[in-house]
């Protein structure tokens, strides 16, 4: 399917957050996480949540896929394709509630376990930062030592990834190159010969995309997301043409004060001659 958005909220977790494809979840995580065969992480354990966004709000397309590490660690994965400006505190908000949920009452803190918190974003969100990937910890503004290794946020800004030499490709860069959309089959296939997930991972791209009630679910989310663009333009638009109006408006009563001639007025601020002596009036 041309133009197929990998980060359609629905096939992302069909992707990465069924048990049955847990294998794919790992490798993305290891490879976001720049794990190594020896420090790898083998398992993990998904926490179903009932919190599917269904508004056409901030909430549109955000998606979220909570899980358990075979460590203990705690990984919050969440999908942003909407530009949202306090993704930072969202993000950190996230973070705090699943860290804080490891604990019953009367627990003791020796068992809370890192969490971290991988945010994957289709657009720039970190104005002053090049890079795609970038990583967040608690540190000390002095020394830049660690307070703890418990706090760990990502960022992943897709339109800021550049596959450099496909011949030594990493495993995050095969997974981003995956969910930019910015490559073909033809090289996604070429990708998948150093990492095996992807040839995986667009097979059952295929797969999903010949299920006939799949893919109606996936193309009424596309259109829920086009149809949100198309609001917040027309309502942004709006906006602009009231601020305008409200700016000649002004400016004609400025120069209405000045004894500035009507028709010299209507010419500087596109207001008709009615419309001016109303002003005038007023």
């Amino acid at each position: 399917m041309e133009n197929f958005n990998r980060l359609n909220d629905l096939y992302f977790k069909k992707l990465l957050g069924d048990k049955k494809r847990k294998n794919l979840t790992l490798s993305f995580l290891n490879g976001i996480l720049n794990k190594d065969d020896k420090n790898c992480f083998t398992d993990i354990t998904f926490l179903d949540k009932d919190n599917e966004p269904l508004t056409l709000d901030g909430k549109l397309s955000k998606l979220d896929i909570r899980a358990d590490l075979n460590d203990g660690t705690q990984v919050d994965i969440e999908v942003q394709v909407c530009p949202f400006k306090l993704m930072a505190e969202r993000s950190l908000y996230y973070w705090s509630k699943m860290y804080s949920e490891q604990l019953e009452k009367g627990a003791e803190y020796k068992k809370l376990k890192k969490a971290i918190a991988i945010n994957l974003l289709a657009f720039d969100y970190l104005e002053d930062e090049q890079e795609w990937h970038n990583i967040y910890n608690l540190l000390n503004v002095k020394s830049h030592k660690k307070l703890t290794d418990h706090i760990e946020i990502h960022f992943l800004e897709l339109p800021k990834f550049t596959l450099k030499d496909m011949r030594k490709i990493r495993a995050s860069e095969a997974w981003i190159a995956y969910f930019s959309g910015k490559y073909s089959k033809e090289e996604l296939e070429e990708i998948a010969m150093t990492t095996p997930a992807i040839k995986e991972a667009v097979e059952f791209e295929d797969t999903f995309l010949q299920n006939k009630i799949e893919r109606r679910a996936y193309e009424q989310r596309e259109k829920a997301i086009r149809d949100y663009y198309s609001y917040m333009s027309a309502f942004k638009e709006e906006g602009i043409q009231q601020g305008l109006y409200q700016q000649a408006i002004q400016t004609a009563k400025n120069m209405l004060k000045d004894k500035v001639d009507i028709k010299l007025i209507s010419k500087y601020t596109n207001l008709s001659i009615e419309e001016i002596n109303k002003i005038k009036v007023e």
